[in-house]
């Protein structure tokens, strides 16, 4: 059970940070400079935050998901 707390909260600070730091250097590209190269950059760095919490989530349910029918196994033999 540890495992997956440990997992969930790395998941939720990578993902928070990548965010927060994407909404900037989009929010810069959109408003202060006039390249149009930074906005892309910035949708994408939000892109790859929401990417990498959702494989987050996934693996961390499929886990449990896993020990849980092992368990599940172990009792009905």
């Amino acid at each position: 059970m540890e495992s997956y707390v440990k997992m969930l909260h790395a998941t939720k600070m990578v993902g928070a940070t990548l965010l927060t730091i994407g909404i900037a250097i989009f929010l810069y590209g959109a408003l202060i400079s006039e390249l149009s190269t930074v906005i892309g950059i910035g949708i994408g760095v939000v892109m790859g935050a929401v990417f990498i919490f959702l494989i987050g989530m996934i693996l961390v349910a499929s886990e449990e998901m896993i020990l849980n029918s092992n368990k599940y196994k172990k009792e009905s033999a």
